[in-house]
């Protein structure tokens, strides 16, 4: 402390004790209380005056000791009130737990405190909370019981210390404490019991990472903490224990009123099946009718629009099968799957209404097998269609939008033709003629549904599709051969077209697009894609050979765009970088020489190409499409100058 922020030890020579009353008001460190009396002897005062400083400093050394054990014991009594009061608004056992544990750390101003519990199944002890702990083995500790420190105290029932861990032979050393005790580097340990009645369910330690002497008072209030928490645990389990008598007696009750119900709930959706199938109701009203009985929701889906997994369990069984929070029931009829019934998040379903979910599948089934005679002739109207546009014997385009809007189609949007072939080796013509009419009826269902048509050509079939919002003619070529392979549960090949629009006004555009779907389809047979849909833009620049309008443009912006649009915004020379790279042989140095520039210029450019292109733009492949779209841009850039 400044000597002029001191108390004078001559200011007042009647009153000793002036200087240490202004320390003890300030709340000085002990250290402090040093100064008046060296002040004193630096100033050359009287013996009898330093003497009686010395005795108003130890007598004010007290009375501070006296005051700090005060605020001490009033902290350490607030402390176990304000735990003693969270016991009794227990609702998160960890959370009075952690709180204990945390308190007890600060009180007694360790490095760290923690709580462990005795795990009776296991027969041994593990880690429940943990304040200061920095070692994630020591947070895991699980110990046999009778090891270590703990095992001690939890024998003995009785409060054990240790100024020295690892020196201490009064209890049973493992390797596994002692690596985690080593972890965090703790030296000075106290542990005290937590008890229930005369059995002790774990242990309540304070600890240091050096060593330290604890006083009798800081043993006594860990075991107040123990005793906290030892009682938070019973409140807890005895509170767990009624809860779950009162959920067993509330369950039962519920299985009783449950029963009661499911029957009630089954004879009435009987009624209302029956009724539908007489009146001619649709699928959606059997789903409708059902979804109310079992108060969920209950929606039909195609053969393509559930998980095939269940779907054939629940096929193969015969009974609805439970999937995530669902439940699925097939609906099928003989070795052919028309779909399914899917209950959305009933993941507790009454065997009574898993058996009402069951009957309802199969008088769906029943329906779809009575509306598809009149489907069928709906099916060959679309295929009529279709096949006029394919033959473009009908060309008014009016007479062409009428045909199509009577079957909800509209021919003004933008379509992909679809070439699909099933890859299966028949046994007899019977069966090629058998596996061929499944892959035209699904895709009659499948072009109906999506509002477009098919129709069976060349020994396959050939569907009319509208593009949808964020489709291309990829992914929906793709969709297709997975959802009539899942129909017909055969491979099945999709080959695509470019999207073509207006086709009422330019109906041999159809014929072109299915000769391109014709070469797409063909090609992943040649290339063992069997079972896959991909459209000309797939193969690179084989596109531009399988493709009837040969769409030069698109390939150079898919290949180079990026680089063309970079050159363009930035007016750099990536282009011609790239070329001058390729006319010599893939070779940097040579590249230089021909363009000009330091070695180093090529170097960046050809990076900034990469992050344009991406990492394997030089493999063989990617290499040869880029030199085709340069070139092809080159062209295209002479003859538009």
């Amino acid at each position: 402390m400044p000597r002029d922020h001191l108390p004078s030890a001559g200011r007042s020579a009647d009153s000793a004790e002036a200087p240490f009353l202004e320390l003890l008001a300030k709340g000085a460190s002990a250290d402090a209380y040093e100064q008046p009396v060296l002040l004193a002897r630096a100033e050359g005062l009287p013996a009898r005056r330093v003497a009686a400083l010395e005795q108003a400093k130890l007598l004010a050394l007290r009375v501070r000791t006296e005051i700090e054990g005060r605020r001490r014991r009033e902290a350490e009594l607030s402390a176990l009130f304000e735990t003693a009061h969270d016991l009794g608004g227990l609702r998160d056992l960890d959370a009075v737990l952690r709180a204990i544990v945390q308190r007890a750390r600060s009180l007694l101003g360790t490095d760290i405190a923690y709580l462990s519990l005795n795990d009776v199944a296991r027969g041994d002890t593990y880690m429940r909370v943990t304040e200061g702990s920095v070692a994630a083995r020591f947070q895991q500790l699980r110990l046999g019981m009778g090891e270590g420190l703990g095992g001690l105290v939890a024998q003995t029932a009785r409060p054990y210390v240790t100024d020295d861990y690892f020196k201490d032979e009064r209890f049973q050393h493992t390797r596994t404490i002692d690596a985690g005790v080593q972890d965090e580097g703790l030296v000075a340990i106290l542990g005290v019991p937590l008890m229930i009645g005369p059995q002790v369910i774990g242990v309540l330690f304070a600890a240091d990472r050096r060593e330290r002497v604890f006083e009798r008072e800081q043993i006594a209030l860990l075991g107040s903490f123990a005793a906290l928490a030892a009682a938070a645990i019973d409140t807890a389990n005895a509170l767990t224990e009624t809860r779950s008598a009162l959920d067993r007696l509330g369950r039962a009750n519920e299985i009783i009123r449950d029963r009661s119900a499911a029957i009630e709930r089954a004879s009435d959706v009987h009624d209302r099946l029956a009724e539908l199938v007489l009146r001619g109701g649709g699928v959606h009203d059997v789903a409708a009718a059902v979804s109310e009985v079992l108060d969920g929701a209950v929606e039909f889906t195609d053969p393509g629009g559930t998980p095939v997994m269940a779907v054939e369990a629940a096929r193969t069984g015969g009974h609805a099968v439970r999937h995530g929070d669902d439940w699925v029931a097939a609906v099928a009829a003989g070795g052919e799957l028309l779909g399914a019934l899917v209950l959305r998040g009933h993941p507790d379903l009454d065997p009574v209404d898993q058996r009402t979910l069951e009957r309802a599948a199969m008088v769906t089934s029943l329906l779809l097998l009575a509306r598809r005679s009149a489907s069928e002739a709906e099916q060959r109207v679309r295929g009529e269609l279709l096949d006029d546009l394919l033959d473009a014997r009908d060309r008014d385009p009016g007479l062409l939008r009428e045909r199509a809007a009577r079957l909800h189609a509209d021919l003004d949007g933008p379509h992909v033709v679809l070439a699909a072939r099933l890859d299966v080796v028949a046994t007899d013509a019977g069966q090629e003629a058998g596996t061929r009419g499944r892959l035209w009826s699904a895709a009659s269902h499948l072009a109906a549904t999506r509002h477009g048509l098919a129709a069976a050509r060349d020994g396959g079939t050939v569907l009319l599709l509208p593009l949808g919002p964020g489709d291309t003619a990829t992914t929906l070529a793709r969709r297709t051969a997975k959802e009539l392979g899942t129909a017909v549960q055969e491979t099945v090949t999709v080959g695509a077209s470019a999207p073509v629009d207006r086709l009422t006004a330019h109906p041999e555009a159809v014929a072109a697009a299915y000769t391109e779907g014709q070469r797409c389809l063909e090609a992943l047979r040649l290339l063992g894609r069997t079972g896959d849909g991909a459209a000309a833009e797939d193969f690179g620049f084989l596109g531009l050979l399988l493709a009837g309008d040969r769409d030069i443009s698109g390939f150079v912006g898919r290949t180079i765009g990026t680089v063309v649009a970079y050159d363009e915004r930035r007016g750099t020379d990536l282009l011609r970088t790239l070329d001058a790279y390729f006319a010599s042989g893939m070779s940097p140095a040579r590249t230089k020489d021909t363009l000009h520039v330091h070695v180093n210029t090529v170097a960046q450019r050809l990076e900034r190409v990469g992050r344009l292109l991406g990492d394997d733009w030089q493999s063989p492949a990617r290499a040869l499409e880029i030199q085709l779209a340069l070139r092809l841009h080159r062209l295209s850039s002479d003859r538009s100058r």
